[in-house]
């Protein structure tokens, strides 16, 4: 434990202090949710480069959100599969400095690629006839730059917001990786004007970004409402339901996590929905996309069938 007066020079990540067979176990559960993780983004993005069927502007956007996913996982899950299974817990600050910014970034680019893909949907829906001259690769190539742009720039004032805090209370981080909430209660000096900029940058991010998104919406829906038949609003409205899918789970747990304050809370709660978006929900993304998606379906089984072709030759 670093004393008072004391720089800090690594962390101690205590995010699972469990019974060595807890720990066994927890190690291959988040293993095999990692390796689905990575299998299925990386398939969705295979199969989206592989097929012509999807070479659209949304399925562009979809292959950019599973490397997102990848991303943002990667940073997280290998850390904490080396800590559940050495039971080496120290992180350097430089490299809890990393992660943290690689983590901010992915997981910053992922909120505005999803205003992205709404306003996708609310061009496909709304204008169609003007679709493909609008969303041209130019364009699409322009709104994924903008969104890593965004990203970047919060990323790097969030980062240096928080790592020029003073931490000297204790180099023990009460988390299994390095983020904001248990960062802060080692600080030893005054946090106030960093924690307001911090908690704006997370507010611009997380409110722009809905706004986006509600505003595409209630287009789209008025745009549906305005369909006379019922299969026409169900086809419509399919299109969407992925992606609102994903948005109600990406945003839910962020919001929980960074717009609720510190307030000295215990970070138990924060752990499991922690959990939660940096493990599960990038494993999600891929089979909310496969499962409710037609033209996805249609080309997983073309190459199935392309791979028992290939076998029983």
């Amino acid at each position: 434990m670093a004393e008072n007066g004391t720089t800090v020079t690594e962390f101690v990540l205590m995010g699972f202090l469990l019974q060595a067979e807890l720990k066994m176990v927890l190690f291959f559960v988040f293993l095999a949710l990692y390796l689905i993780t990575m299998g299925g983004n990386l398939g969705m993005i295979m199969l989206i480069q592989s097929d012509p069927r999807l070479q659209t502007p949304m399925y562009f956007f979809l292959s950019h959100l599973s490397f997102l996913d990848l991303c943002y996982s990667s940073v997280i899950v290998p850390q904490l599969l080396e800590t559940l299974r050495t039971d080496k817990m120290v992180i350097t600050y430089e490299r809890c400095a990393t992660q943290f910014f690689f983590f901010t970034l992915y997981a910053s680019t992922e909120c505005f690629l999803l205003a992205v893909m709404a306003y996708d949907r609310y061009m496909a829906v709304c204008n169609p006839l003007l679709y493909a001259t609008a969303m041209t690769a130019q364009t699409r190539l322009g709104l994924v730059a903008a969104a890593y742009a965004g990203a970047m720039l919060n990323s790097v004032v969030r980062t240096g917001c928080t790592f020029s805090i003073s931490f000297c209370k204790s180099n023990q981080v009460d988390f299994y990786f390095c983020d904001l909430p248990p960062l802060l209660k080692l600080a030893c000096s005054e946090t106030g004007p960093r924690e307001k900029v911090i908690f704006l940058l997370a507010f611009l991010v997380i409110t722009t970004s809905i706004s986006v998104i509600l505003m595409s919406y209630v287009f789209i829906i008025r745009a549906i409402m305005k369909i006379h038949t019922a299969g026409g609003k169900a086809k419509t409205f399919s299109t969407c339901a992925s992606h609102m899918t994903a948005v109600a789970l990406f945003f839910g747990t962020l919001i929980f996590m960074y717009l609720k304050g510190n307030m000295g809370k215990s970070l138990w709660e924060d752990k499991i929905v922690s959990v939660f978006y940096t493990v599960v929900i990038p494993m999600l993304n891929p089979m909310i996309y496969s499962l409710r998606n037609k033209e996805v379906k249609e080309a997983m089984k073309k190459v199935l069938n392309r791979m028992r072709g290939s076998q029983a030759e």
